[in-house]
Formats: C-alpha cells, sequence, structure tokens
C-alpha cells in the first residue's frame, strides 16, 4: 500500500467490510463480493491446508474477511503479483484486525503462495 487513498486500497476495505458483514446478516453487497462468496468453499478449503491448526469457526471474523479476499485475488483473480496481495492483506489486518492479525494472515498466505506454487 503505497497510499491509503489509493483506489484499489479503497475497493479492498469495502469488499473486507462487505464480507465481514455477511457473517452477521444478508446484504446488499458489491459484485465482487458475490464472486469470493460463490468460491468460499475452494477459498475455506485453501486457508484450513494452509492453517490447520485454525479452524474456520475459531478464525476471528475479520482476519477470516481479509484472508478470504486475499485468497480469492491469489488463486482465482490473479491480477496482482502475489507480493502486493500479500502486503495489502497485511495492510488491512493492521487497519482492521487485533495485534496478531498481520502475522497471522501474513503466515497464512504465505504457506498458500508455497502450496500453489508446488500443484
Amino acid at each position: 500500500m503505497k497510499n491509503p487513498l489509493d483506489p484499489r486500497h479503497k475497493r479492498r476495505q469495502k469488499l473486507v467490510e462487505d464480507l465481514f458483514k455477511l457473517e452477521f446478516h444478508r446484504q446488499r453487497v458489491l459484485p465482487e463480493t458475490k464472486l469470493i462468496i460463490s468460491n468460499k468453499e475452494l477459498i475455506d478449503k485453501n486457508i484450513e491446508k494452509s492453517a490447520p491448526e485454525f479452524p474456520i469457526d475459531k478464525i476471528n471474523r475479520v482476519d477470516l474477511a481479509i484472508l478470504r479476499l486475499a485468497v480469492y485475488e491469489l488463486l482465482i483473480e490473479k491480477k496482482q503479483p502475489p507480493k502486493v496481495i500479500v502486503d495489502e492483506a497485511v495492510e488491512l489486518a493492521k487497519e482492521y484486525g487485533g495485534d496478531t492479525s498481520p502475522s497471522f494472515i501474513n503466515g497464512v498466505l504465505g504457506n498458500i503462495i508455497v502450496y500453489d506454487k508446488s500443484s
């Protein structure tokens, strides 16, 4: 993230907010959020494989929203280099998550990149 006003960062913030809100109630969401949710099973399997000691239902909801967005961008959308996606996810974790969120997000996404390259 070069600038907090960067339109790509703002888009990611909105997507994380949408994904987080969906955990609690149905609402209108961005079309991109619907794409992420439509791939939720694949995304969640990758998260579970990369963080086996943290079941999906035990992951902080904000961290999970950030991970779902980042995994979608890494494995499905593939428009940005992995380093950019991970850096953005860590920045979002610093903004929205707890003290351990940035390192947790970084570790999970690092594992996903390793698993993806080895497949």
